[in-house]
């Protein structure tokens, strides 16, 4: 791995411990980082859980957004910007116990789009959820991707 993708990795994993949502506030933990694919977990809590006693879909899906989110940003120069412009999660299991890990990987990342997927697992490895992202990417950091 070339100098600019350990600096890739590198800011990836700084930024996430940085981040007061994923890491402090939701308790989410960066499992693996290299390049075009992350993977983050968390330990469920009776918090996460729906009224029916399930993990909930809206934390499901936030794993999804930022596994997959985390591994576009590793192809990414330092000076670039992005935002999800398309979530799709398709609901397959419930989760009830124990973690759960969302491991994306990156399919495409353009100059202006990016297009990445995520598998949620449970901790026997049984798939909860897949999940697809479309990202819109911004090189200026002062232009909003649209």
């Amino acid at each position: 791995m070339g100098d600019d993708q350990q600096r890739r990795i590198r800011d990836v994993r700084e930024r996430f411990e940085r981040s007061e949502f994923h890491s402090r506030w939701l308790g989410l933990r960066l499992d693996d980082v290299s390049p075009g694919e992350a993977a983050v977990s968390l330990a469920l809590a009776p918090r996460h859980l729906n009224l029916m006693g399930t993990l909930h879909g809206g934390l499901i899906s936030t794993l999804a957004d930022t596994a997959t989110g985390l591994s576009l940003r590793t192809l990414l120069d330092a000076d670039a910007s992005f935002v999800t412009t398309q979530l799709s999660v398709v609901f397959l299991a419930p989760g009830r116990e124990g973690s759960v890990q969302a491991r994306g990987r990156v399919v495409r990342a353009g100059r202006r789009f990016g297009y990445a997927e995520a598998d949620v697992t449970d901790q026997d490895g049984r798939l909860l959820a897949r999940a697809t992202a479309t990202f819109a990417i911004s090189t200026d950091r002062g232009e909003q991707p649209q």
